[in-house]
């Protein structure tokens, strides 16, 4: 609460789209929220990123987030599986001054990832289905110029990355073991909310 009270606040549609997730998602938690939000965008203006890459797209709140911190001509191109939450998305981004910036690509990521340029983007955020987190960062890793950043959210997986029993904490333990030993990248695990993985491209 004392991190949140001295963080940066949300502007009124990010916290109106951040409620309309709680009421109306089945999991709503899957949100990124304002720490992980205020992070990217810190990020984001730090290393004057224009051009960024989400895996993810969910309600659009964490693309609405970084829409806010490049510049009016920067672009950001989130992938989306689902159709109804690139609706959505696309729902609050048409109310966004910021949603313009914004290009939703439907349809499985790792197709969507090849059809965009090699080297062409300052920065990558991964917040997507666990199974392919590691194709997602290599995948990325190959997007983005030297250095730029990658950031990977949930990658301790509420404590539980761990456990030998689940697959999705093995998935991010594979991840976040690939990435320990990846020499193109240095890299730092945040305890931020479920954890974020911070690589910058060498």
């Amino acid at each position: 609460k004392y991190c949140k009270e001295h963080t940066a606040s949300d502007n009124r549609l990010l916290s109106e789209l951040e409620q309309y997730t709680w009421d109306n998602e089945d999991v709503p938690q899957m949100i990124s929220g304002q720490m992980v939000g205020k992070f990217l965008q810190s990020i984001i203006r730090m290393i004057a990123a224009q051009k960024i890459v989400e895996v993810g797209t969910f309600t659009g709140y964490s693309a609405l987030q970084m829409a806010e911190a490049i510049p009016l001509d920067g672009e950001i191109h989130t992938c989306e599986l689902m159709k109804k939450h690139a609706e959505t998305a696309q729902s609050f981004f048409d109310k966004s001054d910021y949603g313009k910036k914004i290009t939703i690509h439907q349809g499985p990521a790792l197709e969507s990832l090849e059809t965009l340029k090699v080297g062409n983007f300052d920065m990558a955020f991964i917040d997507a289905d666990k199974s392919n987190y590691l194709e997602y960062y290599k995948r990325c890793l190959v997007l983005i110029r030297a250095g730029g950043v990658i950031i990977l959210d949930n990658m301790l997986w509420s404590g539980s990355v761990i456990d030998p029993n689940d697959d999705d904490s093995k998935a991010l333990r594979k991840t976040g073991d690939y990435i320990q030993e990846d020499t193109r990248v240095f890299n730092m695990l945040f305890p931020i909310r479920d954890g974020l993985m911070l690589c910058i491209k060498k």
